[in-house]
């Protein structure tokens, strides 16, 4: 879609900054690859057993970088060969131009990757924005899915756009025109229920300043697309989520997605606490173990 840079001044510098320095806070060894795709280099961080360990692909959130994604998702690494990629388009190391999440881009995209790797199906896990993505995979080329995990998933249904203009969008044009760090807690108490980590807030304080920000989210997947797909899927989400709250989810997801084999919900923001990260990862470890 859009060609350019998406950054703004020193933007790429401190975002990678910020996105190497993630990278040496983990206590495992992760392998940075390249690979090329027709939508652009796409960078892919690969950690955990590369024999014996099942292949799990975690797609970051969006405008956010993939190590604070991959980091909510640790416990993984253990047991399983992730793959995290870059989204083409947001913030790290792949290409900037972005893609359309309305269409069969995104799914086009991981095949290729997949192809890459020599992997014919997998697990896939996502939060928000990498959600949504892997509902574009369910819709597009299923086959390519053996489980997925959905976490506070964009691609279902939106909160309140009222509240959203009032908590998020209002003080967002504060805090860039203000740089006031008041503001800044304000999105991020709002985004994490006031338990985002300091080193995230920095991060996403330096996305708003510095991000020509993606606006678009993905496409609101219908019944009809997933009328082929039929992987046992696990969706958790959050009571005090902005952006895709468990009361606006839970009938739709119940409805459009076929083999919805549980859905948790926390009393949780968007950005999950340390505790309810381990309740999570627990959740998934036991999803995986039945159905992967």
């Amino acid at each position: 879609m859009g060609q350019g840079t998406i950054y703004k001044s020193e933007g790429k510098r401190l975002i990678t900054q910020h996105y190497d320095n993630y990278l040496k806070s983990f206590d495992f060894d992760v392998e940075q690859i390249y690979v090329g795709t027709s939508y652009g280099k796409t960078h892919i961080l690969v950690a955990g057993p590369p024999e014996e360990g099942k292949p799990i692909f975690i797609f970051q959130g969006g405008n956010c970088i993939n190590p604070m994604t991959l980091s909510w998702f640790l416990p993984l690494v253990d047991k399983y060969r992730v793959y995290a990629p870059d989204t083409i388009g947001h913030p790290g190391y792949s290409s900037e131009s972005r893609i359309s999440a309305k269409d069969n881009s995104f799914a086009q995209w991981i095949k290729e990757l997949m192809d890459y790797l020599n992997i014919d199906s997998s697990a896939f896990v996502g939060p928000s924005y990498g959600a949504g993505i892997i509902l574009r995979l369910a819709t597009f080329m299923p086959d390519k899915i053996d489980c997925a995990v959905l976490v506070s998933p964009a691609g279902i249904r939106l909160g309140s756009k009222i509240r959203m203009i009032k908590d998020i969008l209002l003080p967002l044009v504060l805090f860039n025109g203000t740089s006031s760090q008041k503001y800044l807690n304000k999105i991020t108490d709002t985004m994490s229920d006031y338990s985002m980590r300091e080193i995230d807030k920095k991060i996403i304080g330096d996305v708003f300043k510095y991000i020509k920000l993606e606006q678009e989210m993905p496409k609101l997947t219908t019944k009809e697309e997933l009328s082929h797909y039929s992987s046992p899927t696990l969706i958790i989400a959050g009571k005090k989520d902005i952006f895709f709250p468990e009361s606006r989810l839970n009938k739709v997801a119940r409805e459009i997605i076929p083999n919805l084999i549980a859905f948790n919900t926390y009393d949780m923001g968007h950005f999950p606490s340390e505790e309810y990260l381990k309740k999570i990862n627990n959740d998934i470890v036991e999803f995986l173990t039945d159905y992967y």
